[in-house]
């Protein structure tokens, strides 16, 4: 049985590592390397745990520039994991089979940032789908789905590392029987499709005029990477976690309330409490901790 596995980031590699030793992986198709620190370019954890491991690597720009070469290996299964491009059918049909872990409840946050909308939308539960690839963009049939509870500290981070081990539990429990034809999986529900799109720059965004909870679950929701931030005396001010404080003040939305021991924020209705902040060039700080000596915010003053 010859694996193809494409993953990119952290979620996919402990999808890949599962794959791995249990069963072999043949080739890992990665993106290709992006990040660059100083000036070196990075590379994604996906190929790095290829390398690591001495499995054949490949990083196309585009993934149907080496169709021959997945051809060429004559491959039974595909298995995509956050791979994060689109795939051809002609790829698709390489395959005797072709599974996708999917991060969320489908059809539920159909697309590329289903955990990070998940807690920005305030969802109480999230989960793991092992779907069958088509055409379509995660619209094809479920396999298997498990659910997991999204807690109050749930951030970004830590949920992709929850479910990446939902994932390789719900991976486990079916995949024979998906390679062997006893599960054939589930069609979904059309009528109950949503949409999970990547995250625009702009969202990235904190306006003090949406209401506490909401700005929270953003925050929450894009933490710790790519972070929410906010432009406050020409600073870019990024917050990493934030919490919902009681206040039934009058003060204008964005009003600064409280700087002694917290960074107390007025939002729509209630107020936000700042509770880990970055400054550019500086440390990560508690709420706390950044309240200490600060020089950035007054008493009054207001975050348009």
């Amino acid at each position: 049985m010859k694996i193809v596995f494409m993953g990119t980031i952290e979620f996919s590699v402990r999808i890949l590592d599962y794959l791995f030793h249990k069963y072999g992986v043949e080739l890992v198709i990665s993106q290709p390397n992006r990040l660059k620190k100083k000036n070196e370019l990075l590379p994604t954890e996906v190929a790095k745990y290829a390398a690591d491991n001495n499995i054949r690597l490949l990083q196309p720009e585009k993934i149907g520039d080496i169709y021959e070469d997945i051809k060429a290996i004559e491959p039974d299964i595909l298995v995509t994991a956050a791979y994060g491009q689109f795939i051809p059918t002609k790829i698709l049909n390489l395959f005797k089979k072709q599974i996708n872990v999917h991060a969320s409840i489908l059809p539920k946050y159909r697309g590329g940032a289903p955990i990070q909308r998940s807690i920005m939308n305030g969802d109480k539960k999230t989960g793991v789908s092992i779907m069958r690839m088509v055409k379509g963009m995660d619209a094809g049939e479920v396999y298997l789905c498990k659910e997991l509870e999204i807690l109050p500290e749930d951030n970004n981070t830590s949920l992709f590392k929850k479910l990446a081990d939902v994932g390789v539990e719900a991976l486990d429990e079916c995949f024979m029987d998906i390679v062997e034809g006893r599960n054939l999986g589930v069609p979904q529900n059309e009528e109950e499709v949503t949409y999970a799109y990547n995250i625009a720059p702009e969202e990235e965004i904190i306006s003090f005029n949406e209401e506490a909870q909401s700005i929270v679950n953003k925050i929450k929701g894009l933490s710790l990477e790519p972070g929410a931030h906010f432009e406050f005396k020409g600073i870019k001010i990024k917050v990493f976690d934030a919490s919902v404080v009681e206040d039934d003040s009058n003060a204008k939305p964005g009003s600064v309330l409280n700087i002694k021991k917290q960074i107390l924020i007025k939002a729509k209705d209630k107020a936000v409490s700042l509770d880990l902040i970055l400054l550019p060039g500086k440390k990560m700080l508690s709420g706390k901790d950044f309240s200490n000596g600060q020089k950035v915010f007054s008493i009054g003053d207001i975050i348009e």
